[in-house]
């Protein structure tokens, strides 16, 4: 679809958070100095102090710079989400039998794999559901064959999962350790010396590289190997709290009333939330938000099994599992549908088991439910082809799809392929919406041929043309239709 459609353009806030973290990692760094006229590139889910970087974990970043390395950063979102799906076949292999282990990881293929904006962006989440599959698919291989290589893959996944999405795989990997020590202390467990060696020694081992890793990580951003970026942040601009169950912080000081903007709308989200109706509708459109991404109308369909499926003893452990997670996302104070990636893996062996229940359904002697069970992936497949032919064919249909900021995307190009280097002081109207951002720059920002900055005022302004006067200079006006790009001039009644 590429030639009729396109590489995916970022668009959200957390995209270009992440595309910065790759391009630090592409240039063979974890940080970057604080720019001196950082005031001007302020801008959301970015530190400039004590250092200038993506306030998320590095694990997504790092699945971009290998895309970045290869050519483009989708590239990298393109091969993890291939070996996400691979991932989830061995992991079911580990639960069901190898053909409805196929069969899961084709419902997967179908549903994930192209479709949703986890392939046709760059959030990169599919790398936390490749880690919860890493560390899903060992649990029951440890048990049965105690192999060392097993315990290495639980202990990568781990790792993965607590550099990417910390508290849910947090979450997800108490379940796992509750799990494995039932069975170490249970009837059937082996002898100590076979645990000690093949099980925990070598995931004790990996976690503690793991552990030094993230640490010396968060040492050369943060300046503190516990402090994370992501607190960094959270005092410096965002009063939220992690948790609704939690007390707000203080309003920090902002140098860009945009951004106080942004983050009074969530504090007001944050305290509707809190109420009772506020909660129940916050509560409702979660689980419907879950509903749309993983399952929609089709995968539904087998959960009418999910009885039956209750009553496996070896559905025990994923289903509740499953609720554990759920329950601790609703404490959150956000919520999309990736923040429930460590547990992709498991969603779709409930939904296999129950399909397993679903095909030995007969009516009247009719084998209604092996029927239904071989439409499902079909269905889905044809809801594939339609979606990638009205794609192709007429791509002005589907506009979300490519998603992303084309605008901003169509002007970087026209500048970076105009000789020189370039400045564009982004001008807001006084309407508009602060989910709309253009200001984000590269990891080097000196070295950029093209820089956007924040308009703060033919004043303040005079500082960053003067540190940039060997650039153009534009002024962008964002909020026209279309967006209108004109060289700089001072505006007397600004």
């Amino acid at each position: 679809m590429i030639p009729a459609i396109g590489i995916p353009q970022p668009e959200h806030h957390d995209e270009f958070s992440y595309l910065l973290a790759a391009d630090t990692f592409f240039h063979g760094r974890l940080a970057n100095p604080t720019h001196p006229m950082w005031i001007h590139f302020e801008t959301f889910h970015v530190i400039q102090q004590p250092t200038y970087s993506s306030i998320y974990p590095p694990v997504q970043g790092l699945v971009l710079a290998v895309g970045e390395f290869l050519g483009h950063p989708w590239i990298g979102e393109l091969l993890v989400t291939g070996l996400m799906c691979s991932a989830i076949c061995w992991m079911l292999q580990g639960w069901l039998p190898p053909t409805w282990a196929l069969y899961g990881a084709t419902l997967a293929v179908l549903r994930l794999g192209v479709l949703r904006y986890w392939m046709n962006g760059y959030w990169s989440s599919s790398v936390v559901a490749f880690g919860g599959a890493l560390m899903l698919g060992a649990l029951p291989r440890i048990k049965k064959n105690q192999k060392v290589s097993d315990a290495i893959l639980l202990g990568l996944g781990a790792a993965i999962l607590a550099n990417s999405r910390p508290f849910e795989g947090f979450v997800l990997a108490v379940t796992v350790a509750a799990a494995l020590l039932v069975w170490m202390v249970g009837s059937r467990h082996p002898v100590f010396k076979v645990m000690a060696t093949r099980v925990v020694a070598p995931l004790a081992i990996v976690l503690t590289a793991g552990t030094v890793a993230t640490g010396y990580y968060y040492y050369r951003v943060t300046g503190n190997p516990v402090r994370m970026t992501y607190q960094i942040d959270s005092l410096a601009y965002n009063p939220v709290p992690y948790f609704l169950w939690q007390t707000p912080r203080p309003e920090p000081v902002y140098n860009h009333a945009i951004m106080r903007a942004f983050y009074e709308q969530d504090l007001a989200q944050f305290f509707k939330h809190r109420t009772p109706s506020g909660f129940f509708h916050y509560l409702a459109s979660r689980v419907a938000d879950y509903w749309r991404f993983y399952l929609g109308a089709l995968l539904t369909i087998p959960l009418i099994m999910l009885p039956w499926t209750i009553r496996d003893h070896r559905m025990r452990y994923p289903l509740m599992t499953c609720g554990i997670v759920l329950l601790a996302l609703i404490s959150e104070s956000w919520g999309m549908p990736h923040y429930a990636a460590p547990i992709t893996s498991l969603l779709f062996l409930i939904v296999t088991q129950c399909t397993r229940h679903l095909a030995l359904w007969t009516w009247k002697g009719f084998q209604l439910g092996r029927y239904l069970t071989q439409a499902i992936p079909l269905l889905l497949f044809g809801t594939l082809i339609l979606r990638v032919g009205t794609a192709m064919m007429h791509p002005d249909v589907q506009r979300n799809w490519p998603r992303g900021n084309l605008q901003r995307a169509a002007i970087l190009n026209h500048l970076e392929n105009t000789p020189g280097k370039h400045l564009i002081v982004v001008d807001y109207g006084p309407r508009h919406d602060p989910k709309l951002e253009w200001i984000y720059n590269a990891a080097d920002i000196d070295s950029s041929p093209v820089i956007w900055a924040r308009d703060m005022g033919d004043h303040d302004n005079q500082e960053l043309l003067q540190y940039f006067s060997n650039r153009k200079v534009w002024r962008l006006q964002a909020d026209e239709t279309p967006p209108r790009l004109s060289p700089y001039l001072p505006n007397p009644t600004r």
